[in-house]
C-alpha cells in the first residue's frame, strides 16, 4: 500500500484544481499586497516548521502503542483541505451551507449505527464539548437532580457537572471496571440522580457498562441515560462478532442522548466529536436570537442547536467524504475497528503465556494492560515506568507505551497475587487503534517481552 504522502499527492492536486475551477466561476481580482509572502521565506519557514515537528512521537507507526493517538485518514486530510481553502462556517447556513448539509447528512448516519430514528444532533469540537452540551440539556429537564458516572468514566464529567453547577456522583465499579449497578440503585433510591452516565468503552482500560441494565433501572426509577461512547462508539459496528458482547450496544437505542468522536476510531482530525439526542425537542434548550444571523434561510441552522458558534464546516467534510469511501458497515469502518480488537485479544493471549509479563485485565475493545512479573506492587510499578522510559528513549528500536495506575484494591479485585506493600502501582497500557498493529504484533510484543528484562 502506498505511503500517506503517496497516497495524499494526487488527491490534494485534484482538491487544488477542483477548487480553482470552482473559484474562477467568479471572476479574476487583484490580491492585495499585504497578503504577499516570498518563496524563499516561505520555503525556509516550512523546513522550520517540519524541524519543529519533529518533537513528536510517531502517532501512525504500530511500534507506538501508547495512547488512543493516530492520525487522520489521508482522505480526511483530502476532505479536510478541500473545505478549508473555502473556510467555512457551521455555525449558519450563510456562513457554510454545503457543509451544513453535510454536517446533517454525518450526523444521520451516526444516529442510524446507534439505533436512533428521530434525533436531534450535531458535530462538536471534542467529545468534553458535546458531553457538556449533553450534561446541560439534562440539567435543563432535571434542574434539581444530580448526575450520576462510575469511578472509572472520563474526568471530563465531575468537571462539568461543577461547571453547570448541578452535584456529581461517583459510583464505585465492580472487579473489571464496570459501573457497580447495587450502588447506583442505592443512589437512584435516595432520589438525588436525574441522569446516569454509562461509558461504552472507558478511556483507561476501554470497559463498557452494563448499559442494559441500566436501561431496565428505568422501571422503577425516573432518570436519563446519557451514553459517552466518545471512545468506544464506532465499535457498535463489530457489536456480535470478534467476541464483542452486542447485549449493551443494541441497548443504546433506548438511552436519551449519545455522544461519540469521530477523531477517534473514526478516523477524522482533531477536533471532531459528535452529540445526539434521541428527542428533538430538547431543540428547545437552545433557543437564542441573533440578529446579524440565520437570515439566509428559514430552516434550522446548527447554530440554533448548538452551545458552541463558530464550528470548522471543513469537519464535516472530512468526515462526509470518510463515510463515503468507508460507510459505517462491519465491511467499511468497521474492518478497521476489527484489525485492532484482533490484535488486543491476540496480544492478550501472548502475554498470559508469557513468563516475563502478566495480564492486568482482558481487553474488551483495543485497549491492552499488563505490567512485568514482579512479586510487590512497589516493584511493578518501578518496573513499569523503567519499561515505558527505556523503550521511548532507545533510538535504535524505540516503543512507545503508556501507564495507567491502579489501587492495591484493583489488583486484589483481579486476583493477581502482588503483595500490596505500596497503596497501588502502574501498569502498562497500550491503545492498539491503528489496524496495522495486527501485523506488527509478534514484533511489538517481543519488543516489549525484551524491556521486562
Amino acid at each position: 500500500m502506498p505511503t500517506t504522502s503517496e497516497q495524499l499527492r494526487p488527491w490534494l492536486d485534484r482538491v487544488l484544481a477542483n477548487h480553482e475551477s470552482w473559484a474562477a466561476e467568479f471572476g479574476e481580482f487583484t490580491r492585495h499586497d499585504s497578503l504577499a509572502l516570498k518563496d524563499s521565506e516561505v520555503a525556509a519557514a516550512l523546513d522550520e516548521l517540519a524541524d519543529r515537528l519533529r518533537d513528536n512521537y510517531p502517532f501512525f507507526h504500530p511500534r507506538y502503542a501508547g495512547q488512543m493517538l493516530k492520525p487522520p485518514h489521508p482522505v480526511a486530510i483530502a476532505g479536510y483541505a478541500a473545505a478549508m481553502l473555502i473556510n467555512p462556517n457551521n455555525h449558519a447556513l450563510d456562513g457554510g451551507p454545503a457543509t451544513a448539509k453535510m454536517e446533517r447528512e454525518v450526523v444521520a448516519q451516526l444516529a442510524t449505527m446507534f439505533g436512533y430514528g428521530d434525533h436531534l444532533g450535531h458535530l462538536t469540537s471534542s467529545g468534553t464539548i458535546a458531553n457538556l452540551e449533553a450534561l446541560y440539556v439534562a440539567r435543563e429537564i432535571h434542574p434539581d437532580s444530580g448526575v450520576a458516572y462510575s469511578v472509572d468514566s472520563h474526568y471530563t464529567h465531575s468537571r462539568m457537572c461543577k461547571l453547570i453547577g448541578v452535584a456529581g456522583h461517583a459510583v464505585p465499579v465492580d472487579a473489571t471496571g464496570k459501573m457497580d449497578l447495587d450502588a447506583l440503585e442505592s443512589l437512584l433510591r435516595s432520589g438525588k440522580v436525574g441522569t446516569v452516565v454509562v461509558t461504552a468503552g472507558t478511556t483507561g482500560l476501554g470497559v463498557v457498562d452494563p448499559v442494559h441494565e441500566v436501561v431496565a433501572l428505568r422501571s422503577r426509577y425516573d432518570f436519563r441515560i446519557h451514553v459517552d461512547a466518545a471512545y468506544g462508539g464506532f465499535f457498535s459496528l463489530i457489536a456480535g462478532t470478534e467476541g464483542i458482547d452486542p447485549v449493551p450496544w443494541q441497548a443504546i437505542r433506548h438511552c436519551d442522548s449519545i455522544v461519540v468522536d469521530p477523531h477517534k476510531h473514526g478516523l477524522q482530525p482533531y477536533g471532531c466529536g459528535a452529540v445526539l439526542f434521541a428527542d428533538p425537542a430538547v431543540g428547545r434548550f437552545y433557543v437564542h436570537d441573533s440578529p446579524y444571523t440565520y437570515f439566509t434561510s428559514d430552516e434550522l441552522h446548527l447554530g440554533e442547536i448548538s452551545l458552541e458558534c463558530s464550528r470548522a464546516g471543513a469537519g464535516a467534510a472530512a468526515l462526509w467524504l470518510t463515510l463515503k469511501l468507508l460507510p459505517l458497515r462491519a465491511d467499511g469502518l468497521g474492518a478497521v475497528l476489527a484489525a485492532g480488537r484482533r490484535a488486543a485479544v491476540r496480544w492478550h493471549e501472548l502475554i498470559d503465556q508469557s513468563d516475563r509479563l502478566v495480564p492486568y485485565q482482558r481487553p474488551e475493545l483495543d485497549i491492552v494492560t499488563y505490567f512485568p512479573a514482579e512479586p510487590t506492587l512497589s516493584a511493578i510499578d518501578a518496573g513499569s515506568e523503567r519499561m515505558m522510559r527505556e523503550g521511548m528513549g532507545d533510538r535504535d528500536d524505540p516503543v512507545f507505551l503508556s501507564t495507567l495506575r491502579a489501587g492495591a484494591e484493583a489488583f486484589g479485585a483481579r486476583g493477581i497475587a502482588a503483595v500490596a506493600d505500596v497503596d497501588g502501582a502502574r501498569v502498562l497500557r497500550s491503545v492498539l487503534m491503528k489496524p496495522e498493529s495486527e501485523d506488527y504484533l509478534d514484533r511489538l510484543h517481543d519488543r516489549v517481552v525484551s524491556l521486562a528484562g
